[in-house]
This record gives structure tokens, C-alpha cells and sequence, in this order.
């Protein structure tokens, strides 16, 4: 298991493949909030940390089949 407290502002968030899927804005509670930029509908969106397969190379890698909310 991880320590949420590794998860940083502008880390980059891939899928279990490695493609890039966001970038970290904040950790609010349980979830990682993603910034605007790397969104098509210039909203924020979340991911729930029980998503987070591991954390490696200042980057963060989600679990197989993770979706994006």
C-alpha cells in the first residue's frame, strides 16, 4: 500500500498501460482531484485513491480498468 501523502500537486496520473490520463490538482480526502487543463470539458475531475495501483517515478499509476469520473 502507498502513503497518500506521496501524491503532489503536478504529479502525472497514467492508466495501468502508462498512457496519460491527468495530472494531480489536490488530494481532498480519499480522493485525487485532477486539473482542469487536462480535461476536454475543462471541468475538474476525481479519482478515488482505492484506484491508485502505485506510485512510482514522481508519477502515478491507476489500477487495470480504472475510469476516469
Amino acid at each position: 500500500m502507498f502513503e497518500k501523502l506521496r501524491i503532489k500537486e503536478h504529479m502525472e496520473v497514467t492508466d495501468a498501460a502508462g498512457q496519460h490520463v491527468g495530472t494531480v490538482d489536490d488530494v481532498e480526502g480519499e480522493q485525487i482531484k485532477l486539473t482542469r487543463t487536462d480535461s476536454a470539458d475543462n471541468q475538474h475531475h476525481y479519482l478515488s485513491l482505492a484506484d491508485v495501483d502505485r506510485i512510482d517515478d514522481n508519477r502515478v499509476y491507476l489500477k487495470e480498468g480504472t475510469m476516469v469520473s
